[in-house]
């Protein structure tokens, strides 16, 4: 992909999604930072981003953890001597925790509060500290992760849709404050992607989503790496301060 070739993107958290992106990015010649807080993620990572052609390096990172998201950039830095994006997608899924988040009546505090610290003020951290080398480098893209829960009428899962949500303003805020000095941020909100881990346990869940989609199947780690990766190359020069569903149109359904 056109303007990728010998850029450093940050990338906050692994797996997955991460993994789709990285098979872009080294496809281009990019080089990536992934920190995730299961290091065997985050080196799966750069196997990927490796085995198409490009470079990185693997560190762990608690993205609620302020100390270690400036260890994650100054890593980086030391690494490969600047920043030119990065992609927020780390989350909050400690199964538990996942079933804790209910309802404003009955959600548990300490659950509401960890999702808040990975999912709102991790990506917060990511980009406070990221930012200044992006503009350093000359500018550059910022890429977070959302979801169609901030779109959907949901009965649970409050702490995530107030999260997402506010990733959500975080991105307009950032694309805004810093477009001048060459800054772009915009967020994608994924549907249902299935992974390899994935595929074993989720029959129900596809057939389910099928019936209520337009598309004749659902996501691939490719399709959203596809697209985030076009969000961080030079041919998105004017896209910023967007949220694209990226979903197979779930999101016509709220």
């Amino acid at each position: 992909m056109e303007g990728l070739k010998d850029k450093v993107i940050v990338f906050a958290g692994a797996g997955g999604i991460a993994d789709g992106v990285a098979q872009y990015l080294g496809q281009s010649g990019a080089k990536i930072v992934v920190g995730d807080i299961n290091i065997a993620s985050a080196e799966r990572c750069i196997e990927v981003v490796k085995n198409a052609g490009g470079d990185g390096v693997a560190t762990t990172l608690d993205i609620a953890n302020e100390e270690q998201v400036k260890a994650l950039v100054a890593f980086a830095i030391s690494e490969f001597g600047q920043i030119n994006g990065l992609f927020n997608v780390a989350a909050n899924i400690d199964p538990t925790e996942v079933a804790q988040d209910t309802n404003s009546v009955d959600i548990d505090l300490a659950c509401w509060q960890r999702n808040i610290d990975i999912n709102l003020t991790g990506y917060m951290l990511t980009t406070k500290y990221a930012t200044p080398h992006i503009i350093a480098a000359g500018g550059g893209s910022i890429v977070n992760t959302i979801s169609d829960a901030v779109y959907a009428n949901m009965p649970d899962k409050l702490s995530y849709s107030v999260t997402k949500a506010g990733v959500g303003a975080l991105t307009r805020n950032t694309a805004s404050r810093f477009g001048k000095q060459g800054v772009r941020c915009n967020a994608v909100s994924p549907g249902l992607v299935l992974t390899e881990s994935g595929k074993q346990n989720s029959g129900h869940l596809v057939d389910m989503v099928l019936q209520m989609i337009p598309a004749p199947r659902v996501g691939t780690p490719e399709d959203m790496g596809a697209f985030v990766a076009f969000l961080l190359s030079d041919m998105a020069a004017w896209i910023t301060g967007q949220t694209v569903c990226v979903d197979g149109g779930a999101i016509m359904r709220t």
